[in-house]
């Protein structure tokens, strides 16, 4: 909206609220065919103003996105986010805290976590490296296994390849399928000091 036409609806709707104080029962039909006029005339000046579409749902995250009429302000995105949270709090998702590890080194930090980290399977291919203490995951995980096997060659040709890399299939349980490379064990002190 600009500047002219807030000023324009602004001034219409303040005429209006004048109109509603006059108004009485020995109003004449000549003034009620004037307040007629004036009301049309600011709601043509509010059909200009207004050029988005009127909200669907209550929520100001989503005014205009799908709506689900049980949902308490008419907003599917948002109760589909509040159910999902419900279900995980009734099925338990969230588990218990995990504890520390027992080394007190720890796993090397990784982009995409060690397998610990990870969710229930589902079927995919996981592409991992070895860095020197766990196999971690290199990459995103593949629904397509030529996919997944392709990413870990141009991995192994990049400039920093890791040690090893294996491919494990995840469906129902973890299986290696393949493993490129010797995973050895390596010291976290360049020096061997404790």
């Amino acid at each position: 909206m600009n500047h002219a036409q807030l000023t324009a609806l602004g001034r219409a709707l303040r005429l209006l609220g004048e109109h509603g104080e006059e108004l009485t029962t020995e109003t004449p039909d000549a003034r009620l065919h004037e307040y007629k006029a004036d009301l049309k005339r600011a709601l043509d000046l509010l059909d200009e103003t207004v050029t988005t579409a009127a909200p669907a749902t209550r929520c100001a995250e989503h005014p205009n996105g799908p709506v689900d009429e049980d949902a308490p302000d008419r907003c599917l995105l948002c109760e589909t986010r509040r159910r999902t949270a419900r279900r995980a709090e009734l099925n338990g998702a969230y588990g218990p805290p995990r504890s520390a590890p027992a080394s007190a080194a720890g796993p090397a930090p990784s982009r995409y976590g060690v397998r610990g980290d990870r969710p229930q399977p589902q079927q995919r291919w996981l592409p991992e490296a070895w860095n020197g203490q766990v196999w971690e995951l290199c990459g995103t995980p593949r629904r397509d296994r030529r996919e997944a096997e392709l990413y870990l060659a141009a991995q192994r040709r990049g400039p920093r390849p890791a040690t090893a890399y294996r491919l494990v299939h995840e469906f129902t349980d973890y299986e290696v399928l393949r493993i490129w490379g010797e995973p050895l064990r390596s010291d976290t002190e360049p020096l061997g000091n404790p």
